[in-house]
């Protein structure tokens, strides 16, 4: 390791040490406060959030009342028909994960996707009504509530079924996206609330479906969508199109408490979301991969500092095809793969000067779509519990499917096992024994919730939505700050690149790796890749005098802050 890092270091002065950038994003993206704050995907729902806490709610009931809201405001990914995580640390230093992610169905087998070659039928596992996993949302909203909670929980339903029933103004990237999915919508369901083509921006919409979903859950909790008409009405759905999920399947759902991944980065501490999540343990390995490299002197985006990052960035993604799955169903081996003396090993034939290949680097025991069908929170309150929550419906409305009656659209996350090993889901991303459908296993994810401690105390949360771009773009927002001393703003809006192993490319956005740094990556023999956007950070920051700093992300139109 002695040698690699005397070749890193000299390798800079070939290279350039760093890049110098500006970042330009909206003053109203970014805000600071003296006693709470939050970054989430919406106005409205941070609206919704921000008032439970000015009368007196904490971070847990302000997240309730936000995920609700969501599913009103942000239907291409906030929901009550997909699932997601919780990493949670409360005022006194206490932390808690709740994994509330989809589940497959009784029906569900590992080749149900497969044709009579045992080929991958297109399109089988990401449309339709084939493609949804058992949804996890409510169960896990009426779970961290019941554990954390402090407002009734009428209360912090109240507020969507508002929304849902009065309407609210929809935005032009709205109405874009409506647009862009219309034909969708059309060939799986007899009629939504987003069927009329001819939309504008500014129109009123109203959810009256929704509405009676949510009050059904306001007065009955999990048993208002997992029992009674709700699950009738879900349950009829399925049968319409071929689906699989039952009313047992529905009434069977439960959640899993689960213990933080927890790894020590210099002076700082890092919690984030277990398996069924691969994200805390992919962030995790880089970090620890990372750490003996001179990251603050190798400078931002400079080759040295990219092609390091890169290649972590491969290791960890390879290991992430073979190990991580359910470990409710598949034993994950976190603490090998975690153990200081592994990464270690991992990096043992790592070189400064050159690339690596994904044909020869695999575990050490595709196209990537841009995409934010995904969403995230981070809140922290005026006692310092702070949350970090990331749920899903896996693509931009998910399955297309809404629930005739019920309003709300159903995920298609059955995309996120492994149909079949080596092939790559949506994003890309392969896996294999660890990953395959199994009835009532979870599907791995990339969402990666964070929590970052410094000197014992809150130092930063964050988390985004983006697909696999996920774990490597809170990783660079995280060392933005701690490696390369950004205020928290720019660091959600540097430009971001990314490895995952297979397809071996490096995937990086049009201002990433300036200053000669593509050519230079080039020339040791990577292949590059140009996208639009990557994931779409939502952070925050405690300062030393105790002002939280919040920061959303240009990336996406619809993203916000608040406090007080």
């Amino acid at each position: 390791m002695r040698l690699l890092l005397l070749c890193l270091t000299a390798s800079l002065f070939l290279t350039g040490c760093r890049q110098e950038i500006k970042i330009d994003y909206v003053a109203e993206k970014t805000g600071s406060f003296s006693k709470a704050a939050i970054s989430g995907p919406h106005p409205k729902a941070t609206e919704v959030g921000l008032e439970v806490l000015k009368n007196g709610g904490n971070a847990i009931d302000a997240a309730v009342a936000m995920q609700f809201a969501m599913a009103v405001v942000y239907p291409r990914a906030g929901n009550i028909g997909g699932g997601g995580f919780l990493v949670y640390r409360d005022k006194d230093g206490n932390t808690d994960a709740l994994d509330y992610r989809e589940r497959a169905p009784a029906a569900a087998s590992r080749d149900m996707y497969l044709d009579e070659e045992g080929d991958v039928i297109p399109g089988l596992s990401t449309r339709g009504h084939l493609a949804v996993g058992v949804p996890g949302t409510v169960a896990g909203i009426e779970a961290m509530h019941k554990k954390y909670g402090s407002k009734p929980w009428a209360e912090l339903v109240a507020p969507a079924i508002k929304l849902a029933q009065t309407g609210y103004r929809i935005s032009q990237a709205e109405v874009n996206r409506l647009k862009r999915y219309h034909t969708d919508f059309k060939a799986f369901n007899t009629t939504t609330p987003f069927s009329d083509s001819t939309m504008v921006e500014g129109q009123l919409l109203k959810q009256l479906n929704l509405a009676g979903t949510l009050t059904r859950i306001k007065e009955k909790g999990k048993a208002g969508f997992y029992q009674g008409k709700t699950a009738e009405l879900f349950v009829e759905e399925m049968k319409s199109g071929g689906g699989l999920i039952t009313k047992k399947d529905l009434a069977d759902y439960e959640v899993s408490w689960r213990t933080p991944i927890r790894k020590e980065y210099k002076e700082y501490s890092i919690l984030s979301m277990p398996p069924s999540s691969s994200g805390g343990v992919a962030l995790a390995q880089m970090v620890e991969m990372l750490e003996p490299f001179p990251l603050s002197d190798l400078g931002f985006q400079s080759t040295a500092s990219a092609q390091l990052t890169v290649e972590v960035m491969r290791r960890a993604y390879a290991d992430r095809a073979e190990y991580l799955g359910d470990s409710d169903y598949y034993h994950v081996p976190i603490d090998s793969l975690l153990n200081d003396d592994y990464l270690a090993g991992r990096m043992a034939d790592y070189r400064p000067d050159s690339a690596g290949s994904s044909d020869f680097i695999g575990a050490g025991l595709a196209t990537i779509r841009e995409s934010y069908e995904t969403t995230h929170i981070s809140i922290i309150d005026a006692e310092g519990n702070a949350v970090s929550i990331t749920t899903t419906l896996n693509g931009n409305f998910g399955s297309k499917v809404m629930v005739d009656g019920a309003g709300f659209f159903l995920n298609n996350e059955m995309d996120d096992f492994s149909a079949k090993p080596g092939v790559p889901n949506m994003f890309g991303l392969v896996g294999k024994e660890a990953n395959a459908i199994h009835p009532g296993k979870r599907m791995l994810s990339s969402m990666t919730p964070t929590i970052v401690e410094k000197d014992g105390e809150i130092f930063m949360v964050l988390g985004a939505p983006g697909g696999s771009t996920i774990i490597t773009a809170v990783l660079q927002t995280f060392l933005n700050v701690v490696e390369y001393g950004m205020p928290l703003a720019d660091a959600v809006n540097a430009p971001r690149f990314h490895h995952q192993w297979l397809p071996d490319v490096i995937v990086h956005e049009k201002a990433a790796l300036g200053n000669g740094v593509k050519e230079e990556l080039i020339e040791m023999g990577y292949t590059l890749r140009e996208v639009n956007s990557m994931a779409v950070i939502k952070a925050l920051q405690r300062l030393p005098d105790g002002t939280l700093v919040a920061a959303a992300d240009e990336r996406n139109a619809d993203d916000d802050v608040a406090g007080y």
